[in-house]
């Protein structure tokens, strides 16, 4: 699981006169607001895929669905016939597609129109909204509409206002934005735990609705922090009147843009955890522990819980190798980092597929999937937080923002990719299906790996 983080380049310092342990009490704000608003993000994601495959889409019920029929009839123009686990893919990769690409439009509005503060409260209210009407069966396709625009109005601004609190230069930005990670990872964390049981085991829409209230919580938390924020940030006339880039800049904008093709690989072989992983651990993995004596089956929706886990379990401990690896002088370079990243998840993918050829026609350990998150988990950690820093650093002053919200745009591409790769999981045998996940990040690797002496220069300054 990964953060969506703006640059906070081009925004003016504000630093609040109270601090709560050595940072302005703001953050403190904006970390439990992003916190809920990734409990409902990721509680509601944790279900979908479930919720249209096991109940909505089935014969009799998807008929209902506004747009349903419309829009299968787009995807099959493109993808010839879709039974209910490959539409349910597709549709799935599209929304979780698009609200990595609609915070373009949202960072546009805030900084041209509204300011950060309302875009977020506007953003934060139809994501609410959104999570409410996924209660009503016929409105799903208008529900994911609208938590995508609101994703889009709220996620580059809240993340923009937590650099707004410091001046530039202030050594407190890295770790404030270290905290508002563990912020992420813990509502994420959470949401499968609270919103997957409800959905699972009570019914669909309690899960929904509990997604609704946690965006509820965030938006009244954001909305009595206001005191705390800082102000709204506006594009200067200096800042848009500046001459044209200098070549190193170009060249700098031309190596990220390559690296993007890349990256959109490794979110499209990442971003199944929510998709044919869930299907995995649903119909294909024995679920069942023993506790005292007693045998008690894991929830399917758990599972996605393991991941923002080990997240913040892991971070202090690769930040540690790193910190080692660097006074010995064996530090990897960014673009190695990254490479190891997509490595990652090709030997994640690989311990699946050796988990479904030893279990044959049996279901397979769930100890196997405990495995496949904790290597790409370690693979996350490689390449998604390097990336983010990678973008801020060689970006050049005046494109930095856009150049964030390019950088962003690989995980929408990702996205739908992801869908369509989804979408040949009942077709095919499991193992293949892995083996197939595993070599497309392994081909992610090598192309950044083989970017590493043409684009030394520019990429790892």
């Amino acid at each position: 699981m990964r953060v969506v983080r703006a640059s906070s380049a081009a925004v003016g310092p504000t630093v609040a006169p109270r601090e709560f342990f050595g940072h302005p009490r703001g953050l403190v704000f904006l970390f439990a607001t992003e916190m809920w608003e990734r409990f409902s993000y990721y509680g509601m994601r944790a279900l979908l895929v479930l919720y249209m495959v096991k109940y909505l889409f089935e014969p009799g019920r998807a008929d209902a669905v506004i747009g349903y029929s419309a829009l299968k009839r787009v995807l099959e123009f493109g993808f010839g016939p879709l039974g209910v686990q490959p539409f349910a893919s597709h549709v799935y990769g599209l929304y979780t597609g698009l609200v990595y690409f609609t915070p373009l439009l949202g960072g546009l509005l805030a900084d041209r129109v509204l300011g950060q503060r309302r875009t977020v409260i506007i953003g934060a209210a139809l994501m609410a909204l959104g999570h409410f009407m996924m209660a009503f069966e016929q409105l799903l396709f208008f529900a994911l509409a609208t938590l995508i625009i609101g994703n889009g109005a709220f996620k580059p601004n809240i993340s923009t206002q937590v650099g707004s609190l410091y001046p530039p230069g202030d050594a407190r930005r890295d770790r404030a934005y270290s905290i508002f990670y563990v912020g992420i990872n813990i509502g994420a964390f959470f949401a499968p735990l609270i919103c997957g049981t409800l959905g699972e085991e009570v019914g669909w829409h309690y899960g929904f609705g509990a997604a609704g209230v946690g965006m509820l919580l965030g938006l009244v938390i954001y909305l009595y922090a206001a005191p705390t924020l800082p102000p709204d940030a506006i594009a200067t006339a200096e800042a848009r009147t500046r001459g044209p880039l200098a070549s190193e800049e170009r060249r700098a904008i031309g190596a990220l843009i390559l690296l993007c093709v890349p990256v959109i690989l490794f979110w499209a072989t990442y971003e199944q955890q929510g998709n044919t992983i869930a299907l995995w651990a649903d119909a294909h993995t024995d679920r069942s522990i023993g506790l005292f004596g007693w045998t008690v089956e894991i929830p399917v929706t758990w599972f996605q819980a393991f991941n923002p886990f080990m997240i913040f379990a892991f971070t202090p401990f690769i930040i540690g190798l790193w910190a080692r690896q660097s006074r010995r002088g064996r530090e990897p370079s960014t673009l190695t980092k990254m490479a190891l990243g997509c490595f990652g998840v090709t030997a994640a993918n690989i311990i699946l597929a050796i988990g479904a050829i030893q279990a044959g026609a049996d279901q397979a350990s769930w100890l196997w999937l405990f495995a496949y998150f904790v290597v790409i988990t370690v693979g996350e950690l490689y390449l998604s937080p390097i990336g983010l820093s990678l973008v801020s650093k060689i970006s050049p002053a005046q494109t930095v923002s856009l150049m964030m919200g390019v950088w962003l745009a690989t995980s929408f591409f990702g996205n739908l990719l992801a869908g369509v790769l989804g979408s040949y999981w009942s077709a095919m045998d499991k193992p293949a299906f892995f083996l197939m996940i595993a070599g497309i990040a392994a081909l992610a690797g090598v192309v950044i790996a083989l970017f590493r002496r043409p684009l030394r220069g520019v990429l790892e300054q």
